[in-house]
């Protein structure tokens, strides 16, 4: 046996793990997990408490005018500075990780100066990565996705391509304020100078991703969604969406690649510092909601719904059918497929209020009337937004009876928690439908959040999508998708071949009838929401 042989021999017999970062509006984290996808160390760095020096509350700033809303650039550098020895003093071994991928906020934009690459390439191990990167901004507090201040550009965005539902067409939402194409527009109006002197515009997840390759890391599919900027039917920019937001953008941008694309190995300041393998295999950086979506293990027909102080809905999807209402992203584990995501507002505060007025604040109490009441509820519908919904754009309390007359109360208290559930439940199927899903008999229904532990709620749920439901521990679920994502970037092949975990529990089937009469209710619903925006207007 030769000496490469035996290296050869040796090195594929070394154990392999993989880590994963999550750069998020109020922390940085990381994960080491082992081949069987066990997590070996975590850490983690806090803005507010470990960066106490750069003054942010909830990891960000707020402007004077309460819509513009930033973070310190170097903050999240200096963050992974602190992150790595932490992960080292837990007792990480950086020589046995074989592939890294991360994961940040969405819509975070980052600015780079010009001959800020070669400034990248050129870090010594002996300083701090803050310490050498400083300057290497041309705007130093990045936009992140709570700004609210770039509404004229979402409206001047949507004229330059035609309309809301144009845009929505091309790149699967409608000009959101958050979104990093007015974002840069507004960069490009009010700082001409800033954007002339930037070579290039990362969003977070890509920004990170630089950092470990020593160069410029390409945006990705799933994340580029998220801009309003990537046409989602060719998987390229768009230019009549880069014209309506600032000129000379595609070069700032560069090529945006799949999720689980190589970009590349370690650079020499993570080998000559941290003791990586210099045959680390560095994975594209995604969004925090994709990378979500992997940790999730979501499969094709899957729906992932989790239930907290807002309700959110995961959809994997084959043929989408983009609307005005929610968002469709390039499927981060599967570039030909896409995943879509809905946001309900009124979530568990909602149920909270209910369960106060009718069920003496208990919860043993609200189910117990949930479950005394038929499927259906008598044909009684309720509506319950008592903030103001994001899907679709109503408040109030709206409630029907089977004849679809308005009436100002129900008749039990029985009748107004379960017309809660039922209604929650089938806006969210409603929503689902709109954008392409379809309940097969393949179709799981992957419960998380706060109200995941509540089995009566959870079988109105079965019933209303006609499906089984399972519940699962997704605690750093981003953090840890960003691993998963690292395996399957270095082994290849389908993502659920590679990643072979799930801890999911099935809890409640649907009953029989379920379809004969939730089917018929979906439509009411859908009809009734309807009527309702249209006297709005």
């Amino acid at each position: 046996m030769t000496d490469a042989d035996l290296t050869t021999k040796m090195t594929s017999n070394e154990p392999k793990n993989y880590l994963g970062f999550d750069f998020s509006t109020q922390q940085v984290k990381a994960a080491v997990v082992n081949d069987r996808l066990e997590v070996l160390q975590e850490a983690a760095v806090q803005f507010d408490n470990d960066l106490p020096e750069y003054r942010t509350h909830g990891g960000v700033q707020v402007r004077g005018d309460g819509e513009t809303v930033t973070a310190p650039t170097i903050m999240w550098v200096k963050a992974l500075d602190m992150l790595m020895d932490k992960l080292r003093v837990a007792g990480a071994d950086f020589s046995t990780v074989a592939a890294i991928s991360g994961t940040g906020q969405q819509h975070g934009s980052v600015y780079w100066r010009t001959g800020a690459s070669r400034t990248l390439s050129e870090v010594q191990p002996e300083r701090f990565l803050h310490e050498q990167l400083a300057m290497v901004f041309s705007i130093t507090e990045s936009p992140v996705w709570m700004d609210s201040s770039t509404t004229a550009q979402c409206r001047d965005l949507e004229t330059a391509v035609g309309g809301a539902q144009k845009l929505v067409d091309i790149t699967g939402s409608r000009a959101y304020e958050r979104f990093t194409g007015s974002q840069i527009a507004k960069v490009y109006k009010n700082r001409k100078e800033a954007y002339s002197n930037t070579e290039r515009i990362s969003l977070v997840s890509s920004f990170a991703c630089s950092l470990f390759l020593g160069h410029y890391a390409a945006i990705d599919l799933a994340d580029g969604s998220g801009m309003n900027l990537l046409d989602i039917n060719t998987k390229e920019w768009s230019q009549q969406c880069l014209d309506g937001c600032a000129p000379g953008l595609a070069e700032k941008l560069g090529k945006p690649v799949p999720a689980s694309e190589k970009l590349g190995t370690v650079s020499s300041y993570f080998v000559d510092r941290y003791s990586f393998n210099p045959d680390c295999a560095v994975i594209a950086f995604t969004g925090d909601n994709p990378s979500s979506l992997a940790g999730m293990c979501l499969e094709r027909g899957d729906v992932a719904v989790s239930l907290g102080t807002s309700d959110t809905l995961f959809l994997w999807l084959d043929t989408p059918r983009p609307q005005l209402e929610g968002h469709v992203l390039v499927n981060p584990v599967d570039s030909n497929a896409y995943m879509a995501l809905l946001c309900f507002k009124n979530g568990s505060l909602t149920r909270e209020k209910i369960r106060n007025e009718c069920a003496d604040s208990s919860w043993d109490i609200f189910n117990q009337l949930l479950d005394m009441t038929p499927r259906g509820n008598f044909g009684n519908v309720g509506i319950y937004y008592f903030m103001r919904e994001i899907i679709p754009d109503l408040e109030g309390v709206f409630r029907y009876n089977k004849a679809d007359e308005s009436v100002s109360r129900f008749t039990s208290r029985e009748v107004e928690v379960r017309a809660l559930i039922e209604g929650q439940l089938l806006a969210k199927r409603v929503y689902a439908e709109k954008l392409g899903f379809h309940i097969d008999s393949k179709t799981r229904v992957l419960a998380t959040g706060g109200a995941s532990n509540n089995n009566s709620l959870l079988q109105v749920l079965a019933d209303v999508f006609n499906s089984p439901v399972y519940t699962m521990e997704v605690a750093n679920s981003a953090c840890l998708g960003s691993a998963y994502r690292a395996k399957h970037g270095l082994v290849g092949g389908d993502f659920q071949d590679v990643i072979k975990k799930q801890d999911f529990k099935l809890v409640c089937k649907p009953h029989s009838d379920a379809d004969k009469v939730y089917t018929p209710m979906v439509e009411r619903f859908q009809h009734l929401e309807t009527s309702l925006l249209a006297a709005k207007k």
